[in-house]
């Protein structure tokens, strides 16, 4: 079984695969400071809670990671406690199969590659990634399947943080979908502006890269992921598919190529 690694600046997805299908999968909070070893307690105490696997089951690795220390500890966990397993590590000189048409390449995160190598394969190109995350990322990908470019925009927690901080009488709520837009209370207020807000932020900015990417916007697969999806998916209308492992399917991808 194949266990792939998506670690981003808030959360680490963690997915095990069965073939090509996703047989389990966890959600951890993203720690710096945590070491190698800290990381593979954590590791081994879930997958020995799984009912479907052993530790002596995992056959390979892959791992993608935004956050620089993280990474050289995940790097090293491999390394001391999956010593005999084949790990890939995506960062330059890996195979994705994915140029990338930007300024300076090295800029563009490795889970970005990787979604666009999975939405691509999935879905087929032109298309746009929106990766509802710390930040919410759009990323856009050529008919050949070329990353050619990107917006970043707020995320939603920070944004409700953000609130929550600088309004003397606005408190961190929960993030639902409210009665009606039009709210009764401070606490459904807050919520209208942020789910029907970034809906119309990811409905204004989609349609601009379509516009851009294809000469009709309708060739374009608007493809959605990341943990803050599902609260915006329903009421944003340039959504097209949501694929909650886009990244895990991508590591999935890439540990083929370079395994193969």
């Amino acid at each position: 079984m194949l266990l792939t690694i998506d670690v981003s600046n808030t959360h680490t997805v963690l997915g095990l695969f069965e073939g090509e299908e996703v047989i389990e999968h966890w959600r951890i909070a993203t720690d710096p400071r945590r070491t190698a070893d800290e990381i593979a307690v954590v590791l081994q105490g879930l997958l020995g809670q799984s009912p479907l696997l052993k530790d002596a089951d995992i056959s390979g690795i892959a791992i993608c990671s935004t956050v620089p220390s993280v990474l050289n500890e995940m790097r090293e966990m491999s390394r001391r406690y999956y010593g005999d397993v084949t790990a890939v590590v995506v960062e330059p000189g890996v195979r994705t199969g994915v140029p990338v048409r930007m300024d300076n390449p090295k800029e563009v995160g490795s889970d970005r590659i990787v979604n666009a190598l999975a939405a691509t394969t999935l879905y087929g190109g032109p298309c746009v990634i929106v990766d509802f995350g710390t930040a919410t990322s759009f990323d856009a990908v050529s008919a050949r399947g070329e990353y050619v470019g990107a917006v970043t925009a707020p995320g939603l927690e920070i944004s409700v943080d953000a609130l929550a901080t600088a309004g003397a009488q606005l408190h961190k709520v929960e993030l639902v979908r409210p009665r009606s837009v039009i709210a009764k209370n401070t606490v459904e207020a807050l919520q209208s502006g942020i789910i029907y807000g970034f809906a119309g932020l990811v409905d204004g900015i989609v349609d601009r890269m379509t516009a851009e990417l294809a000469s009709d916007p309708d060739d374009v697969t608007v493809v959605a992921t990341g943990t803050g999806a599902p609260l915006v998916i329903g009421e944003a209308r340039t959504i097209d598919v949501h694929e909650p492992w886009l990244t895990l399917i991508g590591l999935r991808l890439v540990y083929a190529r370079n395994t193969s």
